[in-house]
């Protein structure tokens, strides 16, 4: 009797180990995959909200710098914004009393959404008078931006030097009532 009883109890166990490797293969592990998916989810959604809450906290200073950002742009007028973006070189020269030998710009329209004047400016000075133009430039609030630079020696001890800028001004092509 004992033999037969040994035997139904590897059964059941074998049973009960099947029955548990089933359960794990077609319940628990699914359930802990979703679980964890849902866990995921729900940490990406709290960081959307969070994202949400500071965009909402900070709407109004956002609206002001880009309201302002909008303001430093180029105008509409290519012969205007040319104008205005020559005078402004001009002023930063005198500025910094470097010699700029040519300024050649050029539009590119590649959105509709935006407009850009390319500035090839070819320059010349000491390390004083390039560096303090390059600051002019920076420091201004005008919409331009410095895509390259180069700056070469002009004689052998370097006290002179060469300048050469590449310079994109936006333009936004937005509708009035949204400026």
């Amino acid at each position: 009797m004992q033999i037969k009883n040994r035997q139904q109890m590897l059964i059941l166990a074998a049973f009960a180990g099947l029955a548990l490797l089933v359960g794990d293969s077609l319940i628990f592990s699914p359930l802990v995959k979703a679980w964890k998916a849902r866990s995921e989810k729900i940490v990406e959604l709290r960081k959307q909200v969070e994202k949400g809450d500071r965009l909402v906290k900070h709407e109004e200073s956002y609206r002001t710098n880009w309201a302002q950002m909008q303001t430093n742009t180029l105008p509409h007028n290519s012969s205007l914004a040319e104008q205005q973006v020559l005078q402004a070189f001009d002023k930063w020269a005198q500025d910094s009393r470097i010699s700029v030998n040519s300024i050649t710009p050029q539009w590119k329209r590649d959105n509709d959404d935006f407009t850009t004047l390319q500035c090839r400016v070819d320059a010349s000075g000491t390390v004083g008078t390039v560096g303090r133009f390059l600051y002019n430039i920076e420091k201004d609030p005008m919409a331009l931006k410095i895509e390259s630079v180069e700056i070469t020696a002009r004689d052998k001890e370097g006290a002179q030097l060469s300048l050469g800028l590449q310079i994109s001004g936006l333009v936004l092509n937005l509708p009035e009532e949204k400026r």
